[in-house]
């Protein structure tokens, strides 16, 4: 198996960061230009309410900073170590999925339940992904 195949779902996992991003700096400048929020509050980022539409995808896009991080850790390790096989692939992938899932509900219907199940799946996925890999190298 290809081992560089684990860097397309890392770069689609990124790839919503981004995208992410991208839509949380066009809703800041939209908030300040309906004059929801002062700019000024963009200095420590308190200091007034922020409107609910942006505040759902400011949460969402720390989120995709925040237990990611270990996805792309274990991508990188799964490269490094030789382990990549189609099961990683596919954990990775439907890893990647949830999160996918998780973004659009939170920042559209932003269903708690709902984003509930998903964060809690691609979580399970992750720890999967880890237990398996610690399995692997203790076998050794």
């Amino acid at each position: 198996m290809l081992q560089i195949l684990i860097f397309y779902p890392l770069m689609a996992m990124a790839a919503l960061t981004f995208g992410v991003g991208i839509l949380m700096i066009r809703l800041r400048f939209l908030a300040v230009k309906r004059g929801e929020i002062n700019p000024r509050h963009f200095l420590l980022n308190r200091g007034s309410k922020v409107p609910d539409y942006l505040a759902k995808v400011e949460q969402n896009y720390q989120n995709l900073l925040e237990l990611p991080l270990l996805f792309y850790t274990i991508s990188i390790l799964l490269l490094l170590t030789n382990k990549v096989d189609l099961i990683y692939l596919s954990l990775a992938w439907s890893y990647v999925g949830m999160r996918l899932l998780h973004t659009l509900i939170h920042t559209t219907v932003n269903k708690l339940r709902m984003r509930m199940w998903a964060f809690l799946v691609s979580s399970l996925i992750l720890i999967a992904i880890w237990l398996r890999l610690l399995l692997q190298l203790a076998t050794l």
